[in-house]
């Protein structure tokens, strides 16, 4: 996590007390024990199986999150989305993240969101907050964010790793809920600033930091009372599975029947493998396809992008997610995937992930597996997407006839935005 403040919600890396492998194979959903296998060669992603009808056109939707916890020791604020170029490039931020408490939507942090005073070189538009304006913080960034770019479009997201705990009880009361979240987005003070709200449950039905017992239909039920309180003027999205093995967590849910109240579906396509798993074996963290020794069958993100839009879901609005960041793995001497390791590697913030601004320069990709870039750097071994893996993915979601892209998060690029680049 990132000091104190906020947890990294995203990435799924566990404090050493919680890597036990029982809890390992619940938090990934696996439901055998991991398949074996040779190591693979360094070698481009294989082709996915053809479709067997034309796709349909590719979707331009590109989707970044940008973390409130960010302005802490990360020193990421609004105005680098603009600075890095990132902006142009844009369609939509994922604001992360709100929290769901008593079967609410809350704020997840108010000086953050809305209360922290930017000083003029701090500010987007180089005008200094005062002390007695109604809004300040990343709301108002955001705001002046929006002035800039027009038609870029902010969706407050709720939930996240860290905070999914509350949709159990909110999905005990659908309606309430819809209420609560509708009247803390439209707030007067910050309305003109959101476009619509994200969903992220990890996971309904299923296991994450908690599991959640909800059953099959709670989370379609959430999003319908959600879907008639906003409407169809503001977006509706949600970040979800990627778990596209036999009896994983896709099959928890009605995920097809879900689809007809939402914009977007965001299928996180990344943190399959990692030092969660302290042992290993290693793995990239975001393969595009299967590979032999993959440790464990459906952990890709053709297997989940193929099994949703098998369920019925339209490709449209399904996007592809792409990490800015990287997980690794120390006391690993092998340097091809599949190797042994005795924990987690060190990172700048978290042990076991690291940023890709970071790694690109202290852990150059020397090779690739499944579309995917990884390296051995003395013990480490980091397994990242670069700029020539982001390309592959690209043509992949082209091919695939999907909505688009989207990442996690924009403080893992460079100052001058290379993966986003890569993206467009």
């Amino acid at each position: 996590m990132t000091g104190l403040h906020r947890p990294r919600a995203r990435l799924r890396a566990l404090t050493a007390t919680l890597c036990t492998a029982a809890l390992g194979a619940a938090l990934l959903g696996i439901a055998g024990t991991s398949s074996a296998g040779a190591a693979p060669s360094a070698s481009a992603a294989p082709a996915p199986a053809a479709a067997e009808a034309a796709p349909t056109a590719a979707g331009d939707k590109v989707v970044g999150y940008f973390t409130n916890w960010g302005v802490y020791d990360r020193d990421y604020h609004v105005k680098n989305i603009e600075t890095s170029g990132s902006a142009d490039k844009l369609t939509h931020i994922n604001y992360a993240f709100g929290n769901v408490q008593g079967g609410k939507c809350t704020i997840g942090d108010s000086y953050a969101d809305y209360e922290k005073a930017y000083t003029a070189d701090q500010s987007v538009d180089g005008v200094a907050d005062t002390w007695d304006q109604e809004l300040r913080g990343n709301f108002n960034q955001l705001r002046k964010l929006k002035k800039l770019h027009p038609d870029l479009k902010v969706i407050w997201s709720f939930g996240g790793w860290s905070w999914s705990g509350g949709f159990g009880e909110a999905a005990q009361n659908p309606a309430a809920f819809a209420e609560s979240c509708y009247d803390l987005v439209e707030d007067p003070r910050w309305a003109d600033v959101f476009d619509g709200i994200d969903i992220d449950w990890e996971y309904p039905n299923a296991c994450g930091l908690t599991c959640d017992t909800s059953g099959r239909d709670a989370y379609g039920d959430l999003l319908s009372a959600l879907r008639a309180k906003f409407g169809t003027g503001n977006l509706i999205t949600s970040a979800i599975t990627a778990d596209g093995s036999d009896g994983g967590k896709i099959d928890a849910v009605d995920y097809a029947g879900a689809a007809k109240y939402l914009d977007w579906y965001n299928p996180m396509t990344y943190d399959f493998f990692g030092a969660f798993a302290a042992q290993g074996p290693t793995a990239p963290h975001s393969p595009l396809t299967s590979y032999p020794g993959i440790p464990t069958e459906g952990f890709n993100s053709d297997a989940a992008i193929s099994k949703l839009k098998g369920l019925g879901i339209p490709a449209e609005k399904l996007l592809l997610g792409i990490g800015f960041y990287g997980r690794g793995w120390t006391g690993v001497t092998q340097e091809a995937p599949g190797g042994t390791a005795t924990g987690a590697a060190p990172g700048t913030y978290e042990a076991g992930i690291e940023d890709y601004k970071v790694l690109k320069n202290s852990c150059p990709a020397t090779s690739t597996v499944a579309g995917t870039a990884y390296a051995l750097c003395g013990t480490d071994w980091w397994s990242y997407d670069t700029p020539a893996t982001i390309a592959t993915k690209m043509d992949y979601k082209d091919e695939q006839g999907l909505g688009g892209t989207f990442f996690w998060e924009l403080s893992g690029d460079t100052t001058d935005g290379e993966l986003i680049r890569a993206i467009n």
